[in-house]
């Protein structure tokens, strides 16, 4: 359970470390990519509102000229910009076909390269966008269509660097963490580790502990039993004293399940026969209450596992189903395998369970009906034990109800 602790203690803060990590360079990414994107359109409506060419610079040489040689106002523009950019222009017809090309601002395009640009944009129809490294406007003139072309390839390598970087470093940051997380958990969870440890060794040493008192108390009562005869007084507290020694038994069981290294006698068996004759030992307990139990037992799977642990498991279940099926209640016991799994599955009829009791179900002395279980003698230990068991032998178990008058447990075994 400690070792589970540490692995899940470790799993949520590097994937909480990686969300913070991934959402600041997403943000940050995304941010540059806006600033490329809007620097460029600016750019390039600047071009567009003089036919593919920078205007000429006003007297404050900050607002551009248009081209009757008034200033053109809400265009702020750099006096380098003109010298900074890299772009080209085709003029299209109604067809499609290229009637003018400017590629005299650029030295790495020519003229067929400029008009396969624009051919291509063109038959996309859209009026903005990326083609490969260059960032373009489309736009109706006349009949004629313009597309202006702006080199974007330096601002996007270098996007692409940040990016790249930043990865590198939050992976080289996240390994860091992670070495230093495993390295400390140890000791950030010690203190648990200990004081668990010393849980369950009480519980295992007190348990043996009371053993032999109870076994004495026991067996005075029976030799009282036979001096004085039966009466309410002895038969009350031979009573009692079963109800502590079976808690106590179950106490120390559970203790051991939930050891690491449980003492379980792992060996290939039948599981199909062991569930079979296991159900068929309630039948007769089920049929003097009014119930009834189905089966649905695929034959000859076979398990590697604790034979013993997995009849007291099953015995659990159907113990579990009938003290709390309602009256004419129906419980059903379903074996199958599945590829490489083996589904275990118990359903039983009640009165009554809400979906907020199944997140306890397996918490240990846990009861859905405090006086209906006082009544039916049970501890709250049953379900704590079944999970111990379905822990010790890898699998995994799971509490549904689908109309709150049912409840189905599922238990799911690896075949390997």
């Amino acid at each position: 359970m400690i070792k589970k602790l540490r692995i899940k203690f470790i799993i949520v803060s590097m994937a909480s470390l990686f969300i913070v990590l991934f959402l600041i360079m997403s943000t940050i990414s995304f941010l540059n990519y806006r600033e490329v994107v809007t620097n460029a359109d600016s750019t390039l409506s600047i071009l567009a509102k003089n036919d593919g060419e920078f205007p000429d610079m006003g007297p404050n040489a900050k607002e551009p000229l248009s081209p009757d040689g008034h200033p053109q106002k809400g265009n702020p523009l750099s006096p380098e910009l003109p010298f900074e950019s890299r772009y080209f222009s085709v003029l299209l017809n109604e067809k499609g076909d290229a009637i003018h090309t400017n590629t005299g601002k650029i030295a790495a395009v020519d003229t067929a390269t400029a008009i396969a640009c624009a051919n291509t944009v063109w038959k996309k129809g859209h009026t903005h966008g990326f083609l490969d490294n260059y960032r373009y406007i489309s736009y109706v003139s006349g009949s004629d269509t313009h597309i202006i072309f702006l080199d974007c390839g330096r601002n996007l390598d270098t996007l692409r660097t940040f990016i790249f970087t930043g990865i590198s470093v939050s992976t080289i940051g996240l390994l860091a963490v992670f070495f230093l997380i495993f390295l400390l958990s140890g000791h950030i969870i010690k203190p648990f580790s200990e004081n668990y440890e010393k849980q369950k060794r009480f519980i295992t040493d007190a348990g043996h502990e009371l053993k032999t008192p109870l076994t004495i108390i026991n067996a005075d009562t029976e030799v009282l039993s036979m001096d004085f005869g039966e009466n309410e007084w002895i038969n009350d507290i031979q009573s009692q004293t079963k109800r502590l020694t079976d808690l106590t038994n179950d106490l120390i069981l559970l203790s051991r399940m939930e050891e690491e290294q449980s003492p379980t006698q792992m060996i290939e068996f039948p599981l199909s026969d062991v569930i079979e004759e296991t159900t068929n030992s309630f039948q007769v307990l089920a049929k003097t209450q009014g119930k009834t139990i189905d089966t649905q037992i695929e034959p000859f799977i076979s398990m590697y596992g604790d034979e013993k642990a997995l009849r007291h498991l099953l015995t659990l279940f159907l113990d579990n189903a009938i003290k709390y099926s309602d009256q004419n209640g129906k419980i059903s016991v379903t074996l199958k395998k599945q590829k490489s799994q083996i589904k275990l599955s118990i359903y039983n009829s009640t009165e009554s369970i809400s979906r907020q009791q199944l997140d306890h179900l397996f918490d240990r002395f846990y009861r859905t009906d405090q006086s209906r279980n006082s009544q039916t003698g049970g501890y709250g230990l049953g379900l704590s034990i079944a999970a111990a068991i379905v822990s010790a032998h890898k699998g995994k178990i799971s509490a549904s109800t689908e109309d709150e008058k049912s409840l189905l447990i599922k238990v799911v075994f690896p075949t390997k």
